[in-house]
C-alpha cells in the first residue's frame, strides 16, 4: 500500500521544501495540500467537523506555488491537491497551472478536486452554491479542451474557450474519457458523486475512509455501467489517522493508496509524527 501524506501547511508551519524532502528520504509516496482561499468573518456556514473552525483553515498556503517548491526538491514524491476548489476558480488559468505543475514535476501531479463546504467563501469568487457542481463539471470539460492534443473549443453553460494554442501539456496521456492528470474527486457518497466520478475522473478521494464497505460496491457499479474500466479505478481515502487495523481493511477492501493527516505543526512536531507513520510505509 502507497502511503501519502496531507497537512494544512501555512504562515506558521513547517515549510513546503523541509516537508517534502524528509517525506522523500522517509519513503513516503506523496503530499497532498488542501484549499482555502480565505475564510470570511462573517460565517454561517458551519465547521463539517463540528465545532469552532481551526485556526489553519484562514491561514493555507497556496497549494499550487507551495508544491511547486516540493517539486523542486524531490524526484519521486507524487504531489497533489486535496482537494482544489474547482468552482472557485478561472479555468483557463488553472489550466495552465495545473499543466505547469504536472509538466516540471515530471507528471507527478495528481488533481484532487471538490466542490467545497464554505456558502461564505464560494459565494465571495461569484458562485451560486446551488449550481456549484455543474459549474465545476464545466470549468473541468473546460480545462479538458485546452489539455487536448491539437486546438480544441469548448462551449459550455458556464464558460466558453476557443481553439487554442495552450502548452505545457500534462504529461500523463489521455485514457479513455479523461484528460490530464490523474484526477480524483473528494466529497460524501452519494449518487451525484458518483456520476460525476464516472465521466471524468479516474477515482474518488473520500475523507477519513468511513464507510467504504458499503459504499465501494455502489461506486464500482457506476463505474462499470459508465462502459469505465474496473481495474482503472482509484480509491484514495484522505486525512487518515492510521492504525494496522483500519489499513489492513482498506488492504482488503482493494485499496491501494491511503492518505494520512499530519498535524498543521511546525517542523519538530511533524517529523516526530512522521517517525510514527513511517513505520506504515515499510
Amino acid at each position: 500500500m502507497r502511503i501519502a501524506t496531507t497537512i494544512f501547511l501555512t504562515d506558521e508551519t513547517i515549510t513546503p521544501v523541509r516537508l517534502a524532502g524528509e517525506l522523500e528520504q522517509r519513503g513516503f509516496a506523496g503530499l497532498f495540500l488542501p484549499e482555502h482561499t480565505h475564510i470570511p468573518v462573517e460565517r454561517t456556514t458551519p465547521n463539517p467537523s463540528g465545532g469552532p473552525l481551526p485556526r489553519e483553515y484562514g491561514r493555507t498556503l497556496d497549494p499550487f506555488v507551495a508544491l511547486a517548491q516540493a517539486a523542486a526538491v524531490t524526484r519521486d514524491l507524487r504531489l497533489g491537491t486535496g482537494i482544489t476548489l474547482i468552482a472557485q476558480h478561472d479555468p483557463i488559468g488553472l489550466a495552465k497551472q495545473i499543466a505547469t505543475l504536472d509538466h516540471l514535476s515530471e507528471g507527478r501531479f495528481t488533481l484532487g478536486i471538490g466542490f467545497g463546504w464554505n456558502v461564505e467563501e464560494a459565494a465571495d469568487h461569484g458562485v451560486d452554491w446551488r449550481t456549484r457542481r455543474e459549474l465545476g463539471r464545466d470549468r473541468m470539460a473546460l480545462m479538458r479542451a485546452l489539455w487536448a492534443a491539437e486546438p480544441t473549443a469548448y462551449d459550455g453553460t458556464y464558460g466558453s474557450v476557443r481553439a487554442s494554442h495552450a502548452h505545457p501539456k500534462p504529461v500523463q496521456k489521455p485514457r479513455g474519457p479523461v484528460v490530464g492528470p490523474r484526477t480524483l474527486i473528494g466529497g460524501a457518497a452519494g449518487p451525484k458523486l458518483f456520476a460525476h466520478i464516472s465521466e471524468y475522473a479516474d477515482g474518488w478521494m473520500p475523507i477519513g475512509g468511513r464507510g467504504l464497505g458499503e459504499s465501494l460496491p455502489v461506486l464500482r457499479a457506476v463505474w462499470a455501467d459508465a462502459g469505465r474500466d474496473p481495474g482503472a479505478l482509484h480509491v484514495v481515502p484522505s486525512a487518515v489517522l492510521p492504525t494496522p487495523g483500519k489499513l489492513a481493511y482498506y488492504a482488503e477492501l482493494g485499496i491501494e493508496e491511503v492518505v494520512l493527516q499530519l498535524p498543521p505543526a511546525g517542523e519538530a512536531d511533524v517529523l516526530r509524527v512522521l517517525d510514527e507513520y513511517a513505520a506504515y510505509t515499510r
